[in-house]
């Protein structure tokens, strides 16, 4: 009898998540699926950081693991992200008979293709390579690919970016370019949207609406989010006397920039939030936020903005990247800002306009249910069903 046949029969599928970067939104993706899928769900993962080091050396690790483990736990499919090298945790572990003939799944949180490099060599994620890609990085996620029997996308940008890069990183390389493998990874690639836990609110946590419209910055502070831009709305905002407070709380990797600390200086006593949120902090901050905005270059998903979304915030978002597909066409016209000036002449509105942009808010949030976990779980079980099928 194959694992299909004892699925149909009611057994239910054992699934082991491989995270080898277990923090920030790979954390909360895994740990997401495994707390809501009706599967019986096993991870096993290392701590998040050193990223670069996970990604090539992590396997090994991950290998090794899995063998001290295999005898309590023998899945019926291997679902891994982006963040493993695959070819070599396969070619550690495909001796051994529990997993020989196990379907594996690829999560494609992000890649190395796409992701944006910084515009100073000395600064970003490949300052160490004096601002190059890392074409090694690059190619473990495309042999990856090929080792996995299905490739999720969390958006239809993520996979439409990726696939139409490919190409031309491909011809790089003097000879055997293999092109082919191309049509044959997207025929096996789709798309499934990371799922998002609500975020309880504190009891302790009483809205005031006594008090100025709340801005929300919480993504990283990093390039690709451009927060200069996201500055230089605030203020515009501020020399036009509009009344706002702000909080920052999105994580930050490096030191602060002396624009950041600039702006800091002049909003003053707007700013009743600066650094990374504790997860209490962060959802009394949300219960209270009137609004948040997003000046991105780079996005594969969205999560932030969907998680303010989901506590009746409304939000402001450029027409590019991953964005549309978060937005129902009816609210297009509301949310979304095609340049700087655009987007003050909105957030302006918004914030004299209260009754207004709370009823768009209550619109985005019934929206943003889609991609809650109770939502999506079962569909992530139906699709990972599927694989051990075929």
């Amino acid at each position: 009898m194959n694992r299909f046949s004892l699925l149909t029969i009611g057994r239910k599928m054992k699934i082991l998540l491989i995270s080898p970067y277990h923090s920030g939104s790979h954390q909360q993706w895994a740990e997401g699926y495994m707390n809501h899928s009706e599967h019986d769900v096993q991870l096993l993962a290392l701590p998040g950081k050193n990223w670069k080091w996970r990604m090539q050396g992590g396997a090994v690790t991950l290998a090794r693991l899995f063998g001290q483990q295999q005898q309590k736990f023998q899945p019926d499919l291997i679902l891994v992200d982006d963040m493993l090298d695959l070819t070599t945790f396969l070619a550690l572990t495909r001796q051994q008979q529990t997993i020989k003939h196990v379907p594996v799944a690829l999560y494609m949180h992000e890649n190395q293709l796409t992701y944006p490099l910084h515009h100073d060599p000395l600064q970003g994620a490949m300052r160490r390579q004096q601002g190059k890609r890392d074409r090694h990085l690059v190619f473990m996620n495309y042999s990856s690919m090929l080792a996995a029997d299905h490739i999720y996308f969390n958006s239809q940008y993520h996979l439409e970016s990726w696939f139409n890069a490919l190409p031309n990183f491909l011809k790089n390389y003097p000879d055997f370019n293999e092109l082919e493998t191309i049509q044959q990874l997207r025929d096996k690639s789709s798309v499934l949207y990371v799922g998002i836990d609500t975020i309880p609110i504190p009891d302790s946590s009483i809205e005031n609406k006594s008090m100025p419209p709340l801005i929300l910055w919480n993504q990283r502070w990093e390039y690709d989010k451009d927060p200069d831009a996201f500055l230089a709305a605030l203020l515009r905002l501020h020399e036009e006397g509009v009344h706002f407070q702000v909080a920052f709380c999105g994580e930050n990797f490096s030191q602060n920039p002396v624009a950041f600390d600039h702006a800091i200086e002049v909003l003053g006593e707007k700013v009743v939030h600066v650094g990374f949120a504790s997860n209490k902090k962060y959802a009394s901050l949300l219960q209270n936020t009137t609004l948040t905005f997003s000046t991105a270059k780079h996005e594969f998903f969205g999560i932030s903005m969907v998680e303010s979304m989901l506590h009746g915030s409304m939000v402001f978002l450029p027409r590019r990247l991953s964005y549309p597909e978060l937005v129902p066409a009816p609210l297009s016209s509301l949310v979304f800002y095609e340049d700087h000036v655009d987007l003050v002449a909105k957030l302006k509105n918004a914030l004299t306009n209260h009754q207004q942009t709370q009823q768009h808010g209550d619109e985005l949030k019934a929206n943003a249910q889609q991609f809650t976990w109770e939502k999506l779980a079962s569909k992530y079980d139906q699709e990972l069903l599927t694989l051990i099928s075929c």
